[in-house]
């Protein structure tokens, strides 16, 4: 196992950012003969995949532990840093919105891990380096425009959860994390606000599930359109209603439990669920 020099690494990071610019007016413009003429087959699946996924992410989580940990710390640093600029610009209102909008972004986050599971899966050598490598893949272009729709959704979300905060409380800010608790918790407003949030937020969070489940790892795996990625991520969770739905409480689940350190637990619940959601597509789309 070595480590990279950073400046190597950077260069790399930038060479693909340039790189994914052209990727995407090349995607946007390839001919019809350079993706594959069949459609993705969907599979059924059941609760006993699903399981059979989350023990394959640990197992990948486990074999690359040190390169996982250290991508896994991004989560974590990210959502400090949000939750430090809502407290710095009197936003302490958006921090849970912030937070929870990690399981909108999060597909786009994993898909470096998607891509550590699937050089193991074919028997090469596998560092945190090699998430890069997602950069050099056809489909680039069209990972990133996927990945700006979901950007666009998690905006739109914050929008949609700030609005609802003023209609329970009006422009007034709270004057402390203290009031603003007691507020949320003691209040008519308070439990309108969270009934609203959580119940707009189950909906957003549906939505993202439907079209991202498998969409990105198969862009990774295979050439195929934007359109036909979504369709067939819309298509697995239509197939396997309770168990992507299922999936989709487990990711919540291990989210909110990985938030609650400090965000700490994010190191291991994201790696893990980024790792398991690679296996799932292969479980789940033929």
């Amino acid at each position: 196992m070595t480590i990279r020099n950073p400046v190597e690494w950077g260069i790399d990071v930038a060479r693909g950012t340039v790189n994914g610019v052209g990727a995407i007016r090349q995607t946007l413009h390839r001919p019809a003969a350079q993706f594959e003429s069949t459609a993705p087959v969907v599979r059924r699946i059941g609760m006993g995949d699903l399981r059979d996924a989350l023990v394959q992410g640990f197992r990948d989580f486990g074999a690359y532990r040190t390169d996982v940990i250290f991508i896994g710390l991004i989560y974590p640093l990210a959502g400090l840093v949000l939750a430090q600029l809502a407290f710095g610009n009197g936003m302490l209102p958006m921090i849970f919105p912030l937070v929870s909008g990690f399981a909108l972004i999060g597909p786009v986050a994993a898909i470096g891990l998607y891509e550590m599971s699937r050089r193991r899966e074919q028997g090469l050598e596998v560092t945190w380096a090699h998430s890069l490598d997602v950069t050099r893949s056809p489909n680039f272009g069209a990972i990133l425009g996927l990945s700006a729709i979901l950007a666009v959704i998690f905006a739109v979300w914050l929008a949609v959860a700030a609005l609802v905060y003023y209609l329970c409380f009006g422009a007034v800010l709270p004057v402390s994390t203290s009031a603003f608790i007691s507020d949320v918790f003691t209040t008519t407003a308070g439990w309108t606000m969270i009934v609203l949030g959580v119940g707009i937020g189950f909906l957003f969070a549906l939505g993202v599930l439907s079209i991202s489940v498998v969409s990105f790892p198969l862009l990774l795996d295979r050439k195929v359109r934007v359109g036909t990625a979504v369709r067939t991520s819309v298509d697995v969770v239509k197939t396997n209603p309770v168990p992507m739905l299922s999936w989709g409480f487990i990711v919540a689940a291990s989210l909110v439990l990985g938030s609650i350190p400090a965000l700490l637990g994010l190191i291991v619940a994201m790696p893990v669920l980024g790792h398991a959601t690679w296996h799932l597509y292969r479980k789940a789309v033929g």
